[in-house]
């Protein structure tokens, strides 16, 4: 239980904090700091959501060493920022209404962010000029974090949201921003909205729409100011930390021009081609590395090795973990077929692994910008809703890859389309999205695609983002005849060749690959 409201209680501050014990002294530090508003006006709910560090001990500490900051501990449900959020406006709201004071407000901030010592006065002024919802500016603190370029990018892209913002809203839009670092309102614009919607993250977002389709407008004045921390690693699935880690990563990570040189380091390479011939042409000469050519029939047959036990080739990425099993190069370029535009492709691939020693993996994209429509409308969407840590690769399931042999021997391969989906998540698994990159690739011919092709990356993608594996029999997949009459059923080859490591010991080539190792 903590105390009854004083009956002086205009505002109710609610911090959601996890694991925050470095970062909570400075904020509550900074609301113990409010100026042109009186200490029984104002008090803290800090929800501390499951916390397992001394964020509850230094809160305490911070609160007895500014005794006029009226703190009180509430324990969040553990489900993320977003309930505790919740969770601490909904005792704020009932609080405020217990003194019959609908028109106090529940304002917000994170507990890795420090308020200007007038931000609970100018919110009040606002509240008292009409406002019900109010949006603070939040800027990042300078303590390292992302680079300049990251900042700005972020400070232009904000600009563009201000313009249909005014168009809405009218000129008292001062800026563009609504967030959980800085934002407030009235205790009866809470009850009439619903209350906040009970989300893991991104619940500001849903708060402003709630609001918007109840037309209550949110004032977005300049003088209600927060500084938060510029930091690329959160407590929350989304949110500023993750939007500022995908820029760095997209600056960092994403080769606009082919970055061999005569400085990259020596290597040997294996290039694998799912194709029963051999090209009458060669890969573009690359200086300090060997190449070797891997091809193997892209269906059918029953080619050793590993024939015996599994039977023959179903598809394109059997074919192509075949070949990492042939494999003895350092560096591994996995590509879709044997045409001389393919191979004019390894050069870009391996650019960025041979000139950065942290990274393993490596994606092509089409430097022209003709995304295919399986990227852009199957394999964008999911990976967007699943693993948005990778939404920054423009084409996640381009088929021109190049990545440590070490690392794809340690990944399943779906036999069938659905391995160029499954190489960027189990790799993104294995090494976390720094250890990975992309390239621009000259210009290729994009591939065909099928029905058959989407249900094989959806199921691959699925049996990556579900509690457990889907059902890994093939098909059947049904196509509905045009004039609906009826269906075609056909099979899609949706099974997975297990990672090379974990057949070595069993496998009666595990002695060949063991001495390939050694090489």
């Amino acid at each position: 239980m903590i105390p009854a409201p004083n009956p002086s209680l205009k505002v109710c501050v609610v911090v959601p904090a996890k694991d925050e014990e470095d970062l909570i002294p400075r904020c509550l530090a900074s609301l113990a700091r409010q100026s042109g508003v009186s200490p029984e006006e104002y008090e803290v709910l800090l929800v501390l959501d499951d916390c397992a560090d001394a964020t509850e001990e230094r809160a305490r500490l911070t609160a007895s060493e500014h005794p006029e900051l009226r703190l009180a501990l509430l324990q969040g449900p553990g489900r993320g920022a977003g309930h505790a959020r919740r969770a601490g406006m909904e005792t704020a709201c009932e609080r405020l209404l217990d003194l019959d004071r609908p028109g106090g407000l529940i304002a917000s901030t994170d507990a890795d962010t420090v308020v200007a010592e007038d931000w609970l006065a100018n919110q009040l002024a606002a509240a008292e000029g009409g406002a019900r919802a109010i949006g603070g500016r939040i800027k990042l603190l300078e303590e390292g974090g992302p680079p300049e370029e990251v900042l700005s990018w972020r400070e232009k892209r904000g600009r563009q949201r201000l313009v249909p913002l005014r168009q809405r809203e009218g000129r008292r839009v001062e800026h563009w921003q609504f967030s959980g670092a800085s934002l407030s309102l009235t205790a009866e614009a809470y009850r009439e909205i619903g209350g906040l919607e009970p989300r893991a993250a991104l619940e500001d977002e849903y708060l402003e729409r709630a609001l918007q389709q109840r037309n209550i407008p949110i004032q977005r004045p300049l003088d209600v100011r927060v500084s938060t921390s510029p930091r690329l690693v959160g407590r929350a699935s989304r949110g500023l930390a993750k939007d500022l880690s995908l820029a760095s990563w997209l600056r960092r990570n994403t080769y606009r021009e082919p970055l061999y040189s005569q400085t990259a380091r020596s290597t040997t390479v294996s290039v694998v081609i799912p194709s029963e011939t051999a090209p009458d042409f060669a890969p573009p000469y690359i200086h300090g590395v060997e190449l070797e050519m891997v091809r193997v029939p892209a269906s059918g047959g029953s080619r050793a090795p590993l024939a015996e036990e599994f039977g023959p080739v179903r598809g394109r990425g059997d074919a192509l973990w075949r070949g990492v099993w042939e494999s003895e190069g350092e560096i591994v370029a996995l590509l879709p077929d044997a045409s001389a535009e393919a191979l004019r492709t390894v050069p870009s691939l391996l650019g960025p692994l041979l000139q950065r020693p942290d990274l393993e993996f490596v994606k092509g994209y089409p430097s022209d910008g003709n995304v295919p429509e399986l990227s852009r409308l199957v394999g964008a969407p999911m990976i967007n809703l699943h693993y948005p840590e990778l939404s920054g690769f423009v084409d996640p399931l381009c088929g021109y890859v190049a990545a440590h042999r070490e690392l794809l021997r340690r990944l399943p391969f779906p036999v069938g389309s659905g391995v160029d989906a499954s190489l960027l998540l189990d790799a993104a698994r294995e090494t976390g999205p720094d250890a990975m990159a992309q390239t621009a690739l000259p210009p290729v011919s994009p591939r065909a695609s099928s029905t058959e092709d989407s249900y094989a990356i959806l199921a691959a993608m699925l049996a990556r983002t579900t509690a457990g594996p889907i059902d890994t029999t093939p098909g059947p997949l049904a196509i509905p005849t045009t004039d609906g009459s009826g269906f075609d059923s056909r099979n899609v080859a949706v099974e997975e060749r297990p990672p090379l490591r974990e057949i070595m010991a069993d496998s009666p080539h595990g002695e060949r690959l063991s001495s390939a190792e050694n090489r």
